[in-house]
């Protein structure tokens, strides 16, 4: 792999401010002036500024990397904050972007960081990753970590790679000139839907921490030339037991993006390679959707609904409207508890997995039947505000 620093101005020094800053980095022989320079003139992009693109960039940013990009379109929610360190109670609604610039320059005001506010989409990635390094992946959907992958590959362009769910995470490079690429050890995307997002699931806070800080040290090592970096390897850490496992890549001669003739010579539709349009929401089941206001009203009035909760029943126990809980992944075997006389309405937290809990339905035989639209979510800002959200 090329080094970093090969276009290095050659008038590129320390500040005695900086020096002092870094200087438990200087007295590293490992690193010295000539490594912290690199670090310098280092330029990564950060896909994210969530979960994994907190941890990440606050130390690359501690670190002194001289440039940082960051890739990010979404606002600072509640839910954000027991897991995204960069952002705190008093950034929720603003710009995630304009939050963690400001967390960042706070922190080092030596830094040099590039906001693109804009989702990233097979029409700007390639310009985007032109202008840096390394890229550093911190997403959290499959469609995305595709299209991180084919355009590192097609730039050149080194991809650390961070993923998590529940109490596990993964860890490694891709595209590197000698190693596998995401497509190596995923040709395929899963069944949309076979994957729960962290909304969804859920992820222990401390895990983004731990992964983000793992990807940061990866970054650090491409930049300084030093160590055993994660290509070829896939790290799998499983919080819940503290146990770390490796996994030997290598790079698929026939991978249709690194391997030796390449088929993948441009950026695709990732939304429809990894098949998510029209399976969240079938068509037959958008006709068939039921707002919670008119729910309320019919319950009032005393009509004879089924309401059917497909959460899991540790999310009955946070809130509830007093549905009958059957968990989505439980629902083929208990079909019969539904009598297909009645009306149903399915709900769950934001209407995706009671939409596929519909379509279930009606493919069974069961005629009328209804998603609840927004789900829990939409209840509780328009029925019942005192309802706790989460």
């Amino acid at each position: 792999m090329a080094t970093l620093t090969e276009t290095q101005p050659a008038a590129l020094t320390l500040s005695n401010d900086e020096i002092l800053r870094y200087s438990r980095h200087l007295i590293m022989p490992e690193v010295g002036m000539e490594g912290q320079l690199k670090l310098k003139a280092a330029k990564v992009l950060c896909i994210g500024a969530g979960g994994l693109g907190s941890p990440l960039a606050l130390y690359l940013g501690a670190a002194g990397a001289g440039t940082l990009g960051i890739v990010d379109f979404d606002v600072v929610d509640y839910t954000n904050l027991q897991r995204q360190i960069i952002h705190s109670t008093a950034d929720v609604g603003r710009p995630k972007l304009d939050s963690a610039a400001e967390k960042l320059k706070a922190m080092n005001p030596f830094l040099n960081i590039r906001k693109f506010n804009t989702r990233l989409s097979s029409d700007n990635a390639l310009e985007l990753f032109k202008e840096f390094d390394i890229i550093a992946d911190g997403t959290d959907n499959f469609p995305t970590r595709y299209l991180v992958n084919d355009a590192c590959v097609l730039t050149g362009k080194p991809n650390v790679y961070g993923s998590i769910f529940r109490f596990e995470g993964q860890a490694s490079i891709f595209a590197t000139e000698d190693g596998p690429c995401y497509r190596c050890l995923y040709p395929e995307p899963p069944p949309p839907g076979l994957v729960p997002s962290c909304a969804e699931g859920g992820v222990l806070g401390i895990l983004p921490g731990l992964v983000g800080v793992i990807q940061a040290t990866e970054v650090i090592k491409l930049i300084l030339s030093k160590g055993d970096p994660l290509i070829g390897r896939l790290l799998l850490i499983d919080a819940l037991a503290m146990k770390f496992r490796e996994l030997k890549l290598r790079k698929n001669p026939d991978c249709p993006a690194c391997g030796k003739n390449p088929t993948i010579t441009k950026l695709i539709d990732y939304e429809e390679f990894c098949g998510i349009r029209g399976e969240e929401a079938p068509a037959e089941v958008t006709t068939d959707e039921m707002e919670v206001e008119e729910l309320k009203q019919r319950l009032d009035r005393g009509e004879d609904i089924y309401v059917l909760d497909v959460r899991e029943p540790h999310e009955y126990d946070i809130c509830n409207i007093g549905g009958h809980l059957i968990p989505l992944g439980e629902l083929p075997n208990r079909v019969n508890e539904l009598d297909t006389s009645k009306e149903i309405v399915a709900h769950c937290r934001s209407g995706v997995r009671s939409a596929k809990a519909v379509n279930f339905l009606r493919q069974a035989g069961f005629k009328k039947v209804h998603n609840l639209a927004g789900g829990i979510l939409a209840w509780a800002d328009r029925v019942d505000p005192s309802m706790p959200k989460y």
